[in-house]
């Protein structure tokens, strides 16, 4: 399992993030976090189109807003 924190960062670096890790493993599951809707959005839309299935998880525990997207193969 691999986390991803892209709390505070705004689009397109999170998009950017998960497509770097995506390029160093692209089996292993991954959590990405993210604060904001646009990268809720963005994230889930460039993972669906590498093939990952996509759960959005509120992550309150982590910070007001934060949003886990649970990545998997």
């Amino acid at each position: 399992m691999r986390t991803i924190d892209c709390r505070g960062l705004s689009c397109p670096q999170p998009v950017l993030m998960f497509t770097q890790a995506n390029k160093e493993d692209d089996t292993t599951p991954m959590d990405v976090l993210v604060d904001n809707p646009a990268s809720v959005e963005n994230v889930s839309r460039a993972a669906r189109k590498k093939g990952w299935s996509v759960q959005a998880v509120p992550c309150e525990e982590q910070g007001a807003g934060v949003v886990r997207l649970e990545l998997r193969k």
